[in-house]
């Protein structure tokens, strides 16, 4: 039987393990296949307004940030027990990472405005790959095949999870100090927290503040309460981006009942989306079960999301707007705004407000059930073998080969994991505590974790 090593000892690369490996990077190169070919037929909305050189290269670049989102929120969520001395010499730019992330409540700012950059970013990439017409056939791929790929969309699901998103997290919740250590990281963090301080997230703050008056938990805080033109400032941010919200949902709302969507194969949606949405209202109005609401309103924003892309036809610029501002409303960013603000952070804070009512309810248990399902299936199990790769040729180092496990004997032990930790995890991978991870190089069952 073939052994893999890993810190926890050897882990048993069983036949069925093998195998998972195999066909989900053989289903990455099928999924990379179609997207290229998606591009350079046309067949996107970048390549065909743009050209496909363009479409292809903007894609690679967002790809690659993605990637860097993902892993620096892995990376930066794990390390604030770690004391920053022991990494300030070897790894400076860490160090500096750090400094500004753990300062006051700058990680909740960087993880608020991270959250807003991955959906944009997503959303970039789906322009650029997701096809126009799923009904032309790029690679003469078999009817049901075609279905999945393309009407469904797996092609650009895979290609986006396993190469912008799950690759880095592997990585970087285990060689957090590494992974951190470059100006690429620290550009993004930057980016991150200017998006955050544009105000245009700041209306979730006000769904923070009504979630912790219902729970009666008090907002926690590193930093001082908001005074003067600070208090002024915050509030006056929080009314823009409640302005910038309503204009989003109007927007969407209008495109979607007025049929003013990205593909015209989508048409046949739109009579069931405004019935929809007038049954859904009628129904909130008197239904008493918060949790049956919520999951009203989770499907609709997740509709809404999926159709923002618009196209309202010559002539027929929404709230006849000039066409340039036409233009930019018909790649659909107001959905990454709404998006964000209404189907993220929302539910993350309501999550933290209300943690045993989410965690005892039954659509978080089916959930559960769905995302372990996947993954048993093994569609992403190749993100394990490119993250192998990656740290070979990137040559990273798990965490203790810099914080030995020898820190508590010379006056370095783990801070306690507290307020400063950030209040949003961003929907990703957390860092795990130094020498407490389970091993990178290959998933570990629960007897491989017990035996070792």
């Amino acid at each position: 039987m073939t052994t893999m090593p890993t810190k926890m000892g050897m882990i048993s690369l069983t036949p069925f393990t093998l195998l998972r490996y195999t066909l989900s990077v053989a289903l990455l190169a099928f999924s990379i296949a179609i997207v290229v070919a998606l591009i350079f037929t046309g067949n996107t909305r970048v390549a065909r307004d743009a050209n496909p050189w363009v479409a292809l290269i903007v894609t690679a670049i967002a790809i690659i940030w993605l990637s860097m989102i993902e892993g620096e929120q892995a990376s930066l969520v794990g390390l604030p027990p770690v004391d920053p001395d022991l990494y300030k010499d070897s790894h400076p730019i860490t160090y500096k990472v750090a400094a500004l992330a753990f300062r006051g409540d700058n990680l909740d700012r960087y993880l608020m405005g991270r959250q807003f950059m991955v959906l944009l970013v997503v959303f970039v990439i789906g322009q650029c790959t997701s096809p126009l017409d799923p009904t032309v056939d790029v690679l003469g791929l078999p009817s049901g095949v075609k279905f999945v790929f393309l009407d469904i969309g797996l092609a650009t699901i895979v290609f986006t999870c396993v190469l912008g998103q799950l690759t880095t997290q592997v990585n970087a919740s285990h060689c957090m100090i590494d992974f951190a250590n470059n100006y690429f990281a620290l550009f993004t963090l930057y980016v991150a927290m200017t998006i955050e301080f544009t105000g245009v997230m700041h209306s979730a703050y006000l769904i923070q503040n009504i979630l912790a008056a219902v729970s009666g938990k008090p907002i926690q805080s590193n930093e001082p309460p908001k005074t003067g033109f600070t208090f002024a400032f915050f509030w006056g941010r929080v009314i823009m981006s409640l302005a910038i919200l309503g204009f989003c949902v109007t927007v969407v709302l209008y495109a979607l009942l007025n049929g003013y969507t990205m593909s015209e194969e989508a048409e046949f949606w739109q009579e069931d989306l405004r019935s929809l949405v007038q049954r859904e209202w009628t129904e909130l109005a008197r239904l008493h079960d918060w949790s049956a609401i919520n999951c009203r309103l989770f499907l609709l924003f997740g509709w809404v999301f999926h159709f923002a892309t618009i196209v309202p036809g010559e002539g027929n610029n929404i709230f006849g707007v000039s066409d340039g501002a036409q233009a930019f409303l018909n790649y659909g960013f107001q959905g990454a705004v709404m998006t964000t603000i209404l189907a993220s952070i929302t539910w993350q804070y309501a999550a933290s407000a209300f943690p045993i009512a989410f965690m005892n309810s039954p659509v978080t248990h089916v959930l559960l059930l769905v995302a372990l399902g996947l993954e048993f299936t093994g569609i992403c199990a190749g993100a394990w073998v490119l993250a192998l790769i990656q740290k070979k040729v990137m040559g990273f180092q798990y965490d203790e080969v810099y914080v030995p496990e020898e820190r508590l004997a010379n006056n370095h032990p783990d801070k306690e994991f507290g307020d400063d930790v950030g209040h949003l995890t961003g929907g990703g991978f957390m860092g795990h505590a130094v020498g407490s991870h389970d091993a990178l190089d290959g998933p570990i069952t629960s007897k491989d974790a017990i035996d070792a």
